[in-house]
């Protein structure tokens, strides 16, 4: 296995420069996740790790070594693809085994490589089939396969599982969760799926134009995001943010408050306000919970209601016009139009500038 570190990495594409300075840390056997919205730079930052982009600016080390100018070949990765790529005339056994085979390996390494990637992916039974025999999620299995054969000291997956529907997605992120645990691998993951981020990192790297806004553990981000954009970006149903005026403030706390919603202290988390100072207040839809007018803290009328099972979405728009999202934990009753009072911890919300 490795460690991966990138100090100051660039890409330029004329002009354009598409990867800003970058800095990032991969510990051996660490399963990072690249996370962002399409044209953050994700991709292009995973295929620079692999050698298949140039490099523009910085350094890039995979085990200590500097590998700027190093093939890919050379490097020790195994990239799984979006798209699978894999080879519609071979079977699944010359499909897995094609990178041993174009490295010269025996036929009995490759026969003895592919049994254990094979045994590790549960596969055993597919070995002679065609592609077109397979599923989406057996196809992607073929392609980590591919990878696992040739032992690399890093994985590199760029969004694996865009191509399944739902209910393969879920089985497939389990199954490379699982993976990661058995081989105790260094991988690199892509997705723009904040779902896929949180469930399987160890450490979510948060990328937007070219930045990275936040790095740290999927728990830590969630309860700690260093701007709103990590803050938003984090989150199913994303966060609310309302527009608050700051009434009083000191180092610790603040005092808001806004239209529909009574005067609160709320914590400011090193950040610095003064009164008359316009601020968003970040709530999470699951930090909400109905409440009674005296005792509640928000007002407004009910616009929609998703009902989920284990979980109710309620669209509450507010007298002034703003929405704000509601997320609660069990099977509940409301009619559109209802007028309804939510009530929240300050403590569990965030205070954000307006240009954050």
């Amino acid at each position: 296995m490795a460690d991966i570190k990138l100090r100051g990495l660039r890409k330029n594409y004329g002009a354009h420069e598409v990867i800003r300075g970058v800095d990032i840390d991969v510990a051996d056997g660490e399963f990072c996740v690249f996370v962002g919205p399409s044209g953050c730079g994700k991709s292009t930052l995973l295929r620079m790790i692999a050698g298949l982009e140039d490099i523009s600016g910085g350094t890039l080390e995979i085990d200590g070594e500097r590998v700027n100018d190093v093939q890919p070949r050379e490097r020790g990765v195994a990239m799984v693809f979006q798209s699978y790529a894999i080879f519609p005339h071979m079977s699944v056994r010359e499909n897995m085994a094609f990178g041993l085979t174009i490295s010269g390996a025996s036929k009995a390494e490759k026969a003895e490589k592919v049994q254990r990637a094979a045994e590790i992916l549960q596969m055993e039974h597919l070995l002679d089939r065609r592609p077109s025999q397979l599923s989406g999620g057996q196809r992607q299995r073929v392609a980590i396969g591919r990878a696992i054969t040739r032992n690399p000291s890093v994985f590199l997956f760029d969004e694996p599982l865009s191509n399944l529907d739902a209910a393969l997605r879920m089985d497939m992120r389990m199954e490379i969760g699982k993976l990661h645990k058995q081989l105790g691998a260094t991988m690199i993951y892509v997705t723009h799926d904040q779902v896929e981020a949180m469930t399987l990192a160890d450490k979510i790297v948060v990328l937007r134009d070219g930045l990275v806004m936040q790095s740290g553990s999927p728990m830590e981000l969630y309860h700690n995001p260093a701007n709103r954009f990590v803050a938003g970006f984090l989150g199913a149903p994303s966060m609310n943010f309302l527009e608050v005026e700051i009434l009083e403030a000191d180092s610790e706390n603040a005092k808001v408050a806004r239209h529909s919603m009574d005067p609160i202290v709320v914590p400011v988390r090193g950040r610095k306000f003064a009164p008359g100072d316009t601020a968003l207040l970040g709530l999470r839809p699951q930090y909400v919970t109905p409440s009674t007018p005296d005792e509640g803290v928000l007002h407004g009328q009910v616009s929609l209601v998703e009902r989920l099972g284990s979980e109710t979405v309620v669209d509450l728009a507010m007298a002034d016009g703003t929405s704000l999202i509601a997320a609660f934990s069990e099977d509940k009753q409301f009619e559109r139009g209802e007028r309804i009072d939510l009530a929240f911890d300050p403590a569990r919300t965030h205070l954000f500038h307006p240009d954050e």
